[in-house]
């Protein structure tokens, strides 16, 4: 389990999460639902939260240096 703690008022809902890594509404849905990407997300009941810092750490491993 992640060591960093939970705090409800920072976590970002779908639609904040997708403006915030600049993609359309409902992709993170998708992804989340065929495991395309492995984006952190935390359930609380029938909603879905993201942590910026999570979609930070993601954006990170995401970047490339070359094409090839």
């Amino acid at each position: 389990m992640n060591d960093q703690k939970l705090n409800i008022s920072n976590l970002l809902d779908d639609h904040q999460a997708s403006n915030y890594l600049g993609l359309k509404k409902g992709t993170l849905s998708v992804w989340r639902s065929t495991g395309r990407y492995q984006i952190p997300f935390v359930k609380i009941g029938s909603k879905v939260r993201y942590r910026q810092s999570d979609l930070d750490v993601w954006l990170e491993s995401r970047t490339q240096k070359a094409t090839a």
